[in-house]
């Protein structure tokens, strides 16, 4: 373990020239091209990570590192973790030999917990939930990180450990409360980092270093081992350089905990059907910074021309009043509760703006706490009314990016108006997303945040993806339609079923799978005594699969050049999804005669649930065409882009025979 005075060191002018590259190059999925592609190790990995710290010289974004002799150590094992495993230790370890960082709320076993309070300081013999699930993914624990004292603001100021500047412009704050973990993730000190929300703790110090912050719906995450600040209202937060990046590190964290009261099984919504119905501020507010407002206008057009030509425009009025209940009304008195008698007896021990804030807990009464609910129930009423018209709703991430000197002298006032955006989301359960878009024309970074329903993650990152897309290199980011295919893996009962034509990926009808918050399992085939037939008349074009055992057909004599059409069974290419159990009638719903849903036997000897054919329908009278030589829907729409091959599937399928069921 490091005391951050003890690694104190001047950033260059060439490390701050080259930060943004260097960023870059330690983001989750580079890193994980790297090992894949055999030219990192662990070992080489930390001695990176380390060189990449000094360069930094941010030593006041830490407030313990773990010893090199223990990250070397880690490295060793996951060395020889590869060595024994080969490749397949990437699907064992989803995050083999990654760096991170945790806010220093959140409890790592063997290092102090002090949530930037020295005098609250415990050591936890047990790590939090979300860090053990980290650490059992294969991710390498660089250290903790610092924060606004008590997880109490959203400057990055409030700590004994110093003021966290922002990457590039040290003048500037870098947000707060999770102001380190922000920061170690931009300067390019480690590839993810968690931090905790609940004001926007998660949103605002992403916004701020040009990151992607991810806010889960309450309950998502388990918050065992972390430092509470309003306990109903916390969550997790992740901090990572693309929205890609961000999911998969979300995908090894969204698991029920029985043990934390406040965990739960979120039931996920879909992808919507088409594109996402967006709302806009009808009126938004950046305090007088026209950056700010430029900036977020010039974002908005990109998305006006790529994405959404006629977002809505919704009054956020109701939304504001929702965010005065969290610091002007009595849910202060939870970030009193969080820090229990510490704050009668250590007092003096406290930032004095935080102390503060926490203070204001006395001015209210149970009777106030009760009102305050009651008014909070109206005002999610008009949440919800909002949604029902929209799908995602877009604002600027932060109205205004302040100094630290203007901070210090105003740290009230400021620190309110970051929260303009982001108050309000946890109080009327929302999910969010923070992405970075176009700067500001004083070169500070800027972005903007989707805000959805719970359960709607999956759909923000989706979108995330992108809008992010439309202002960075995309090459470097995951495709949005690589994270419409990983929904959260979760523990809720599923079906697995079998598609063979217009469901597969990139077919038309592959969005109904998407909107039941289907998982994409594998690509597979059949057993090897099914037929597939083209459908005649079916828009869009669909394929009809069949049983057919080893004897196919009964031939009459009359039929002999029918029978000479007729094709041997075998095995046709399919796919393979999960779908939730409570969307799985919906999904059936939406299948047409003669197409239903049956059982299908796969290779391997499987029987899963599958798309099928009424015998019907592959009669030479219905006009269906025999393409079970193609060996599946893909291939055959493949020879179709050929001319000559067309004409001549079409003159062998020319006759057709009923299938013998």
């Amino acid at each position: 373990m490091t005391n951050s005075a003890d690694f104190r060191s001047a950033r260059s002018t060439a490390a701050t020239a080259s930060i943004s590259s260097v960023a870059r190059a330690a983001s989750v999925s580079t890193l994980a091209a790297r090992y894949a592609a055999g030219t990192l190790t662990p070992t080489q990995c930390i001695d990176e990570t380390l060189q990449r710290i000094e360069a930094a010289g941010r030593p006041e974004a830490w407030i313990y590192r773990v010893s090199a002799e223990a990250l070397y150590a880690r490295a060793a094992q996951l060395d020889v973790l590869r060595a024994e495993a080969g490749a397949a230790v990437f699907e064992r370890l989803p995050l083999f030999g990654i760096p991170f960082a945790v806010k220093d709320n959140i409890d790592v076993a063997g290092l102090p917990t002090t949530a930037a309070c020295p005098g609250f300081a415990y050591t936890p013999t047990e790590s939090a939930f979300v860090v053990q699930r980290l650490l059992d993914a294969g991710a390498m624990l660089i250290g903790k990180t610092n924060l606004d004292q008590f997880a109490t603001g959203l400057v990055g100021v409030r700590s004994p450990f110093g003021a966290v500047r922002q990457f590039e412009f040290a003048e500037r704050v870098s947000g707060g409360s999770s102001s380190g973990s922000a920061v170690t993730v931009a300067a390019g000190c480690v590839a993810f980092s968690l931090g905790s929300d609940t004001a926007g703790s998660g949103r605002v110090p992403a916004g701020f270093n040009e990151l992607v912050g991810l806010k889960p719906t309450l309950g998502l995450v388990s918050k065992r081992g972390v430092v509470p600040a309003c306990k109903t209202l916390d969550t997790v937060s992740i901090f990572a350089h693309s929205v890609g990046d961000a999911w998969q590190v979300l995908n090894q964290l969204a698991k029920f905990d029985s043990l934390d009261s406040y965990s739960r099984r979120v039931l996920a919504l879909g992808l919507t059907a088409g594109a996402c119905r967006i709302g806009v501020p009808a009126q938004a507010e950046f305090y007088g910074d026209s950056h700010a407002a430029q900036a977020f206008e010039a974002a908005l057009d990109t998305l006006r021309a790529h994405l959404a030509p006629n977002p809505a425009a919704i009054d956020l009025v109701p939304f504001t009043q929702v965010s005065a209940l969290l610091y002007d009304g009595p849910w202060v008195a939870e970030r009193r509760a969080a820090v229990g008698e510490f704050f009668d007896t250590h007092r003096a021990d406290m930032d004095a703006v935080v102390a503060g804030v926490i203070s204001k807990a006395d001015q209210f009464s149970a009777v106030d706490a009760f009102n305050a609910q009651y008014r909070l129930a109206e005002l999610k009423r008009h949440a919800e009314k909002v949604f029902e018209d929209i799908d995602v709703l877009i604002v600027p991430t932060t109205p205004t990016h302040p100094t630290i000197a203007a901070v210090k002298a105003n740290p009230v006032e400021l620190n309110s108006q970051l929260g303009y955006y982001t108050n309000f989301v946890n109080l009327l359960d929302l999910c969010a997303l923070s992405v970075p878009c176009v700067r500001r024309a004083d070169g500070l970074p800027a972005g903007v945040t989707l805000i959805a329903p719970a359960g709607a993650d999956h759909r923000l990152a989706v979108l995330g993806a992108q809008i992010q897309a439309l202002f960075f290199d995309a090459a470097t980011h995951a495709h949005a339609d690589d994270i419409k295919l990983q929904p959260l893996l979760t523990d809720e009962p599923s079906i697995t079923v079998a598609v063979v034509g217009a469901h597969l990926r990139g077919q038309p009808l592959n969005w109904q799978l998407l909107q039941a918050g289907a998982r994409f399992l594998e690509a597979t085939h059949t057993s090897p005594d099914y037929r597939l037939f083209a459908l005649a008349g079916t828009t869009p074009p669909k394929p009809g699969l069949v049983h057919a055992p080893q004897n196919v057909s009964h031939v009459t004599p009359q039929h002999t050049e029918q029978a000479k059409a007729i094709q041997a069974p075998e095995a046709i290419a399919i796919e393979l999804w999960q779908v939730p159990l409570r969307l799985f009638g919906a999904l059936v719903a939406q299948v047409p005669a003669p197409l239903g849903i049956g059982t299908v036997r796969v290779a391997d000897g499987r029987t899963v649930h599958g798309f099928i054919c009424e015998p019907a329908a592959v009669t030479p009278a219905a006009g269906a065409r025999e393409i079970t030589q193609y060996g599946g829907w893909l291939a055959y729409l493949a020879s179709l882009s050929t001319p000559n091959a067309a004409a001549t599937a079409a003159a062998a399928n020319s006759n057709t025979t009923v299938v013998n069921q």
